[in-house]
């Protein structure tokens, strides 16, 4: 197939953060192109901000209903091939439902919905529909993440005994809900964001890193979440214990009033051999340490790396690569895998690595069981997936 793979995308104009994040992370590597788009609930906003994107007037939408209509009645090389979901919480299920159904690929920012029960029916759907569905977890693609999972894969730090995973900020130390800042009001608002604010939001990145670094699953956790903030209806701190699938311990907490903090997402994991160690705002660093030998200091594109971590990166080794190349990685291997449908092939190991619809339903389970366990007072309560 000698084209590009189109999209169209839902939400993500003006004011918004997170859409310009996917338009610049899918322009990346200059395999996907957006074609069409209901930026906004409101019909003259979307309108206005498709034309910041260039985009003909026809293809810019008032409403996602009407985006998957008529994109699904243009002519086969014509239409958009996927749908990008950009919007707050409560508004990834339903476009994700009808694109689906419609006969389009989805990949949806995270959390997957709204609430566990939705999450649970889009895997019924992906099934039914065969369309490939994706979560943007950008944080799996970090060249070293892949690393630290492929060491661990493989068992050089054999049995995983302990994961500490932190996830602190300080952005939201006051009630900036109260202001004019948009990204504030629906993060702290029970009605977009669901049962959880800091957990959902940032929370769920931690979890999904855990999991994906260790290829461990959280059975179990006790949790206790606060509101610091006066007034505030969701929480903004959280402190979680964690027991994994095969008897490894852990410990997660993140935090939005963790006052001078930016994004300091880390995590160390340690077995029997040894263990990694690895910070966000570091990206092109692991640190690797062992029972019986001096520690190690990994960096990326060097060529002792993995070939999934050689694969994410862009760049000669000491030249910077960080969240926007990520969360490109995700939008890579995703294009791959449809281009691989479209070409009638089968996708590789390298094109199948992106977070997916099992992911998302992990994601909400673990919101779930943490909400739960705080109002027990931090009972240990199962995952219900």
């Amino acid at each position: 197939m000698s084209r590009k793979i189109r999209y169209g995308m839902v939400g993500g104009g003006r004011g918004a953060f997170i859409g310009a994040v996917h338009r610049i992370a899918a322009a990346l590597d200059q395999q996907v192109e957006l074609v069409c788009g209901a930026f906004s609930s409101n019909a003259e906003k979307s309108k206005a901000s498709g034309a910041d994107f260039f985009l003909p007037e026809s293809r810019c939408y008032g409403s996602y209903e009407e985006m998957i209509k008529s994109e699904a009645a243009l002519p086969a090389d014509q239409r958009m091939d996927f749908v990008a979901i950009v919007t707050p919480n409560h508004m990834h299920f339903p476009p994700a439902k009808l694109a689906l159904e419609s006969g389009f690929h989805v990949l949806s920012d995270k959390p997957a919905t709204f609430n566990l029960a939705e999450a649970k029916e889009l895997v019924s759907i992906v099934k039914k529909t065969g369309q490939l569905y994706g979560l943007t977890h950008n944080y799996t693609g970090y060249p070293l993440v892949k690393e630290a999972r492929d060491m661990i894969k493989s068992g050089k730090l054999g049995k995983i005994r302990k994961v500490v995973v932190e996830y602190p900020q300080g952005w939201l130390a006051t009630k900036l809900e109260d202001s004019d800042q948009k990204q504030a009001a629906w993060r702290t608002d029970p009605t977009k964001s669901g049962a959880a604010g800091c957990v959902g939001d940032i929370g769920t990145h931690a979890e999904n890193l855990a999991e994906y670094i260790t290829g461990l699953k959280i059975s179990e956790l006790a949790a206790d979440i606060t509101a610091f903030v006066e007034g505030r209806l969701l929480d903004d701190d959280a402190n979680v214990l964690l027991r994994f699938d095969n008897g490894a311990k852990g410990v997660l907490h993140c935090s939005q009033i963790a006052v001078g903090e930016e994004n300091n997402l880390n995590i160390r994991v340690w077995g029997e051999k040894g263990g990694i160690e690895w910070h966000q705002k570091e990206p092109n660093t692991m640190l690797v340490k062992w029972l019986d030998q001096p520690m190690q200091v990994y960096r990326t594109a060097n060529g002792y790396l993995s070939r999934a971590a050689a694969a994410a990166g862009r760049t000669p080794p000491a030249h910077p690569e960080g969240y926007l190349e990520a969360f490109a990685n995700i939008y890579k291997n995703f294009a791959n895998h449809i281009r691989a449908r479209i070409d009638g092939k089968e996708a590789d190991e390298l094109t199948l690595d992106y977070p997916k619809i099992e992911d998302g339903v992990r994601g909400m389970a673990f919101i779930d069981a943490v909400v739960a366990s705080s109002k027990a007072n931090a009972a240990w309560t199962k995952l219900d997936v």
